[in-house]
């Protein structure tokens, strides 16, 4: 009775592991072609038509007990729903009768197992296939009760891990009797225990090349490439894995797509995310963080600015180009005399030499004396050739707001004196007019105009040249007081060794004083 007791646990033991496997592993089915080798319990109820005498002798009136089942399953698995089994057991059973002798049974069969409703998890089976066994009694003579068998019957396999499972199976024995006058006798084993599975690949369910019992980041996307843990490796920190990452080595802090590429949405060459200055406009030369340059300040950006360098304080149009609206080579935001002429010589300021001059010359002399305005020949009207010369006295009057000024016509000595006298009366008159008229600064109430004729020559009207000299106009300065203020001024700068010489509301530097023009010798 102990033999059997000890039996009976050996033959249930390995099911008392089911629970903390389970517990402590994930389940996963083992993968590709494998063996399994199953330690197998349970109770075997035999058919009740099956009798022995009371020592164990066959046939007899006593059927046998329902008693415990040990024994062992050895299967090949072809795929998850095709193997092949060798199943084998032995119970340890008795005579159902007081002090019954032992008898006991054993058995081999070969089977065929389908499993084709199995998941990762494993999943019902079914099996079927022949066998032999035998039964033999402990206190007779008689030789062994040899019998073919045909057994079948089905259970279920729920893996525990990827080498582990745990196998409960339903097996219906049958004895094929040769004589076919005896009826069919019939056994049920009911069991289970654990299957270990030998030579199978083990479960990599993310395909990341770490198998499921390993990999502490299941689930891994496909083709991510992934550590010694399975966890995905984003080297550049992207948020994309390496091995889906298209554009590997991204800087960090750069805003990138699905593919793990970086984006540029200015175009600028600094990704977004670094790009601290967005919008760039197209083109345009950006620093390390994305934000435009502006070398010269002068508001248009490198690389859109197609004149560099650009000299401080120029005024410049939309391509970063100095504006110079007069055309005399100093930029507007610069010059200082705006709508100088056109072909005027100008200083760096941008005021023409010859305003300077004539500026001088008032100051050092008290009038400005114009000898090439030339007229039509015995008329009043201005030749346009005037017009230049007339603008730069125009220009220097502008900026004296304060003086009170004399136009004088004056002629040479030939024709008739009241002539002459009409005429530079008239031109007196026209000049006045365009000075006006040209320059809406200066009012009409600080000039008189008046015809000298022939009468105040500044040379003997001997030759040419004289009489050109003779044909004039003269800006005189009545209110010379003005001028004594402005003198003053300008010698006690100079003093203080500032060289500049300016107008009392104009800052122009005075240039050294140039030698006259040659008088126009065109006669009038």
């Amino acid at each position: 009775m102990r033999l059997r007791t000890t039996f009976a646990v050996l033959a249930l033991a390995p099911l008392a592991f089911a629970a903390p496997i389970t517990a402590r592993d994930a389940q996963a089915e083992p993968l590709g072609h494998h063996f399994t080798v199953t330690s197998f319990g349970g109770f075997t109820l035999f058919d009740g038509d099956l009798k022995f005498t009371k020592d164990g002798s066959y046939p007899g009136k006593t059927p046998l007990t329902d008693a415990l089942y040990a024994g062992g399953r050895l299967g090949y698995q072809h795929n998850s729903w095709l193997g092949i089994e060798g199943a084998g057991g032995f119970v340890p059973s008795s005579v159902d009768t007081v002090k019954g002798s032992n008898v006991d049974f054993s058995h081999y069969n070969g089977d065929l197992v389908l499993s084709p409703w199995s998941t990762r998890y494993g999943g019902p089976f079914v099996f079927g296939g022949f066998g032999f066994g035998w039964f033999k009694g402990q206190d007779t003579k008689q030789d062994q009760i040899k019998q073919g068998i045909l057994d079948f019957g089905g259970g279920v396999r729920l893996w525990l891990t990827d080498a582990v499972g745990l196998r409960l199976e339903a097996r219906n024995m049958i004895w094929m009797r040769h004589d076919s006058s005896q009826p069919k006798r019939q056994y049920v084993l009911l069991g289970g225990g654990l299957t270990f599975a030998i030579g199978g690949r083990p479960r990599d369910t993310d395909g990341d090349g770490v198998t499921d019992r390993k990999d502490k980041c299941p689930d891994t996307p496909h083709g991510a490439k992934v550590d010694a843990t399975g966890c995905p490796i984003d080297s550049d920190g992207d948020g994309v894995f390496d091995g889906l990452d298209a554009c590997p080595g991204t800087p960090k802090g750069a805003t990138v797509d699905a593919k793990g590429c970086p984006s540029d949405q200015d175009g600028d060459g600094v990704f977004d995310g670094i790009d601290r200055c967005a919008n760039t406009p197209k083109g345009a030369t950006v620093d390390a963080n994305g934000c435009p340059k502006d070398s010269d300040g002068d508001g248009v950006l490198d690389g859109l600015d197609k004149c560099p360098g650009t000299q401080a304080g120029c005024n410049v149009d939309s391509v970063g180009c100095p504006i110079d609206t007069d055309g005399d080579g100093v930029c507007d935001g610069l010059d200082r005399c705006a709508n100088t002429p056109a072909g005027a010589k100008v200083d760096a300021n941008g005021c023409p030499i010859e305003v300077v001059e004539r500026e001088t010359e008032m100051l050092d002399t008290g009038m400005i004396r114009v000898q090439n305005v030339n007229f039509e020949t015995g008329k009043a009207d201005l030749a346009p050739e005037s017009y230049p010369t007339l603008d730069i006295v125009g220009q220097v009057l502008a900026k004296w707001p304060e003086l009170k000024m004399e136009i004088g016509g004056h002629t040479d000595s030939r024709g008739l004196a009241v002539k002459n006298q009409k005429l530079s009366e008239a031109r007196a008159d026209t000049v006045l007019a365009y000075i006006v008229r040209k320059f809406p600064s200066l009012r009409p109430d600080q000039f008189t105009a008046k015809g000298y004729g022939l009468s105040k020559p500044i040379a003997p009207n001997t030759n040419a040249l004289n009489m050109a000299k003779n044909r004039r106009v003269e800006f005189v300065v009545i209110n010379k007081d003005v001028l004594k203020r402005e003198s003053e001024r300008r010698r006690l700068l100079q003093k203080n060794e500032t060289p500049p010489v300016t107008a009392p509301n104009d800052s122009t530097p005075k240039p050294a004083p140039a030698v006259p023009a040659v008088p126009d010798t065109t006669k009038r």
